[in-house]
């Protein structure tokens, strides 16, 4: 039986979520657009997205929202994109162990949930596709982003893991490996930055994290190299519409430029371009 033309998307408040929700609303899906509130989503009802609550961190509300497009006449969930996440900033010893418990539920657990959740009629139809928004930072990792890469390296082991053992029913996995998008996600990783206190180790060194992803995602070079969140949309629609799709679709060429870097650049050669770009704790400037 072929898998339905509809979409499960989470995230879609804003940025890639938003994006893609009204990018595949255009093109013809039957797409469930969800996030914590449903008046973040006015205007993709309006462009023709049905629209669901859904707090990947509620374990009521997550299977609330799979149940009800599993009980809609599209036939249920023939695909989903797993795109809920944001970044938590900050040198390790400064974020609050409750802080980095947020960002796993949110951009790992709530991943994974949903993904157990829509799978069993995925498998009875012998048809699906699932599609989880990871990071070029889910290859590499910055100083100051610890958490977040951390959340995003699960992601691509997970995905890995998964696809393995789901491709036997007929449902692929694919991850999607954005470089620098412009949305609000530099902001909201500037505001996760608690203020340490002036007399802190690592006072200076926040201040600069917070200034330099403002930098690269708004005015620097790298800004350049971005892409707006139309193209990550774009992506998504290739993973699900390709007959044999790609294990992983990397977006943007600050994504193909840095992990390329990375992948020739020994763990110490990392190291050394690391403290050109950044302040090292513990050191004079």
């Amino acid at each position: 039986m072929p898998a339905p033309r509809s979409v499960l998307i989470t995230g879609c408040s804003s940025g890639i979520g938003h994006a893609t929700a009204a990018h595949l609303a255009a093109h013809g899906w039957s797409v469930y657009a969800t996030a914590r509130s449903r008046g973040q989503l006015a205007d993709l009802e309006s462009a023709g997205c049905h629209t669901l609550v859904c707090d990947v961190t509620d374990e009521a509300s997550m299977q609330a929202a799979v149940d009800e497009v599993q009980a809609a006449e599209d036939g249920g969930v023939g695909a989903l994109v797993n795109n809920a996440g944001y970044s938590q900033s900050g040198a390790l010893e400064t974020v609050s162990i409750d802080a980095a418990r947020r960002q796993f539920e949110t951009n790992v657990f709530g991943m994974l949930r949903m993904s157990q959740l829509v799978l069993p009629g995925m498998r009875e139809r012998g048809a699906g596709r699932i599609v989880n928004m990871s990071s070029m930072g889910g290859r590499f990792t910055f100083p100051g982003g610890g958490i977040y890469h951390a959340s995003k390296y699960a992601v691509e082991a997970i995905s890995d893991a998964l696809r393995f053992e789901v491709k036997g029913f007929g449902v692929d996995v694919v991850v999607i490996q954005p470089g620098i998008i412009r949305t609000g996600f530099s902001a909201a990783a500037v505001a996760s930055l608690d203020a340490a206190p002036a007399d802190s180790p690592y006072a200076g060194f926040n201040a600069a994290v917070a200034e330099s992803t403002k930098s690269v995602y708004e005015k620097g070079p790298m800004a350049r190299l971005g892409g707006g969140p139309g193209s990550v949309a774009r992506a998504v629609e290739k993973a699900l519409t390709a007959r044999s799709p790609r294990i992983r679709y990397r977006v943007t060429p600050s994504a193909r430029l840095l992990m390329t870097q990375r992948r020739v650049m020994s763990d110490r050669l990392w190291d050394r371009f690391l403290g050109v770009q950044f302040p090292r704790p513990g050191t004079s400037s």
